[in-house]
């Protein structure tokens, strides 16, 4: 007979969980010692092990329990149920990641503006998925769309990404500086350095997404983050004047 803190040092499922599966009826011991405490043989250890691999694959511990205590559980269809619902539970977790870190990347955009950021995606989540597919595929042709998969994502969290929603936040942080100012045109051109970097050679395309950028309607067929106008018009302006510096420099 093993004590039941043997057991404990030997599974590692603590006392409290080994009373508690008694209680339910779950796992039973095969007898008590005469102080009261519960003993159990290479049999139960051998179910508790089956417990626990049950439990780690998701299943509840009343399904284990009815599993268990059947002679003819089909075994094959009940694994197939619960692999379907592991994938459909993974899939709303992956949709709460996404919204996470929508969430967390539009309050970097809005400058720790948490509740703004908060209600653009509100609007942002009762938006039309099929419509918007259908926006974008009649405004890009087919090497667009390819260009389209490397504009950042809200939800991404991939370095180029992060420094873009980075960058956004700075510039709406120094919008009183106005487009002149030092800081606003060191973010301009780190953001001008990135889209040589990600889109170079390609300003049709980038052309055609800043006027739907522009327009915060279009925005909102396309499923754009609705970045304020003033910082878009801020944009707009300091990258007129980092353009001229520039072209005077080359001269």
């Amino acid at each position: 007979m093993i004590h039941i803190n043997k057991v404990q040092e030997l599974t590692g499922v603590t006392v409290r969980t080994l009373r508690y599966y008694d209680t339910i009826h779950l796992l039973k011991p095969a007898a008590k010692s005469d102080g009261g405490h519960r003993l159990y043989t290479n049999e139960e250890i051998k179910k508790l092990q089956q417990i626990q691999f049950l439990k780690g694959i998701g299943f509840k511990l009343q399904e284990i329990k009815t599993m268990l205590d059947s002679d003819h559980w089909d075994w094959s269809e009940s694994l197939d149920k619960q692999l379907t619902y592991i994938i459909e539970k993974q899939h709303n977790l992956k949709k709460m990641e996404h919204s996470l870190r929508e969430l967390i990347n539009g309050i970097e955009v809005e400058g720790e503006d948490e509740w703004t950021a908060i209600q653009k995606f509100m609007q942002l989540s009762h938006a039309d998925q099929d419509m918007q597919t259908y926006y974008r595929e009649s405004i890009f042709n087919n090497e667009e769309i390819d260009l389209w998969k490397k504009v950042p994502t809200m939800s991404s969290d991939e370095p180029d990404s992060l420094e873009w929603m980075a960058l956004l936040g700075q510039l709406k942080r120094y919008a009183k500086d106005g487009p002149h100012s030092p800081s606003v045109q060191a973010i301009i051109q780190r953001m001008d350095e990135k889209r040589l970097e990600d889109f170079e050679e390609e300003n049709e395309f980038i052309d055609k997404l800043w006027k739907i950028r522009m327009s915060a309607a279009q925005s909102e067929k396309l499923g754009l983050y609705p970045i304020d106008q003033d910082v878009l018009k801020l944009m707009e302006d300091a990258y007129a004047i980092y353009a001229a510096g520039k072209e005077s420099q080359n001269e």
